[in-house]
């Protein structure tokens, strides 16, 4: 998962609403949301190289989420999978901070990530990226978050576009297509918005959009969550390529 906002208690009766997009080399292998015959109350897509997810949710009403920092200069090939972060969380029965707590003595281990968990009751934004932020390991206050491959909040250009359109789509109460709208988005930003991740200038240029359309690399799907007080989760995925 590359892009997500989400609004946490900011909707009464609906805790968590998050829209997200998903960016990867298109060759590397993935399977669509569904339900996993190992762990039948996730309900998630699956990276079939790592073994995996990138977001997901179970019919208890957990969810998990996970973006890549980027950091050219600080990746090991043979770091575990982040994927699995996600997927342990999801089949586990700790509570976010629990789960993050016991997280914190292994996280160098992984190349730089973002981390969400909740279960409803609380939502936890955790990483081991460079970036200090009082917020990391701690319980989000209500409101209207962003994260993409940097730290939570970040002011990249898609971050900020993002965080906007989605606020006033849930003051609209716009239908779930509207969402999927704003995850199509393909406006390049301008080169003075750009951040400094350690990539060429035409390298970030590319990556800037909400939806990424490189010739190998880019968007595979856009995901709309709902977790609700009194019902079932709801997972919507869109494949885009």
């Amino acid at each position: 998962m590359c892009l997500i906002v989400f609004a946490w208690q900011v909707i009464p009766g609906m805790p968590l609403i998050a829209a997200a997009n998903r960016d990867e080399a298109y060759d590397r292998p993935a399977a669509p949301a569904g339900w996993w015959k190992e762990h039948p109350d996730i309900y998630a897509g699956r990276d079939l190289r790592g073994g995996g997810t990138w977001l997901g949710v179970t019919r208890g009403g957990r969810f998990a989420a996970l973006t890549n920092i980027r950091d050219p200069f600080d990746r090991r090939e043979n770091a575990p999978s982040r994927g699995a972060l996600v997927a342990d969380f999801l089949a586990g029965s700790d509570s976010p901070q629990d789960y993050v707590d016991q997280l914190a003595s292994r996280a160098t281990a992984y190349n730089g990530f973002n981390l969400l968990v909740g279960d409803g009751e609380q939502l936890i934004w955790t990483s081991n990226g460079r970036e200090v932020d009082a917020r990391n390991g701690k319980p989000l206050a209500p409101g209207v978050y962003g994260l993409s491959n940097g730290s939570l909040d970040a002011p990249w250009p898609k971050v900020v576009r993002t965080k906007a359109q989605f606020s006033s789509l849930l003051c609209q109460g716009a239908p779930a297509e509207a969402f999927f709208d704003m995850l199509s988005d393909t406006t390049q930003a301008s080169d003075c918005r750009l951040p400094k991740t350690g990539v060429s200038l035409e390298m970030e240029r590319l990556l800037s959009p909400v939806c990424i359309n490189m010739p190998t690399y880019g968007t595979r799907a856009s995901t709309l969550v709902q977790l609700s007080k009194n019902g079932s989760p709801i997972l919507n995925e869109k494949a885009i390529r």
